[in-house]
């Protein structure tokens, strides 16, 4: 596991291993039609984007990315079918984050946080919003900015 994770307790480690597939559900099933084969495609290309992103998020990325389907689906059942019931329950545990982000090296989670913001992005983008117009849909631009998540780096 990733040595930052060691100062965190299980379920804190729980949730550093769902957000990513939370913020997922959070903005592809903003408008009640989840595309995972567009999750799939964001998630790998957060796991492949270098720059300023350190080999221990890569790293954590990459064991997101294993066996995306089943894990995606684990965390789908777990959640409301409807987006009203589901969204405000996803918001909530991500707003958990706070609480962790501090506990863990300074530079692995400013990265861990962009990751998550990156992978909200691409996955806005790629349901084009209205009839491709728009980069991002209405209900998804409602959550792309994930504030409930604070940024690390602010703090």
């Amino acid at each position: 596991m990733i040595p930052e994770f060691d100062r965190l307790s299980n379920s804190e480690i729980e949730l550093m291993l769902k957000a990513p597939f939370l913020v997922c559900i959070l903005i592809a099933g903003a408008d009640n039609d989840i595309d995972r084969k567009e999750i799939k495609k964001a998630i790998q290309l957060a796991e492949m984007k270098k720059g300023k992103t350190t080999s221990r998020v890569l790293e954590f990325y990459k064991t997101v990315a294993e066996d995306f389907e089943d894990k995606f689906m684990v965390v789908m059942q777990s959640l409301p079918v409807m987006a009203k019931n589901r969204n405000p329950i996803i918001t909530e545990e991500l707003a958990k984050l706070n609480n962790i982000l501090p506990k863990l090296d300074k530079s692995f989670a400013p990265n861990y946080y962009q990751c998550l913001k990156n992978i909200a992005v691409r996955i806005a983008q790629s349901s084009g919003g209205v009839l491709g117009l728009k980069k991002v849909g209405e209900e998804e631009a409602a959550f792309v900015d994930l504030s409930m998540i604070k940024n690390p780096s602010a703090t």
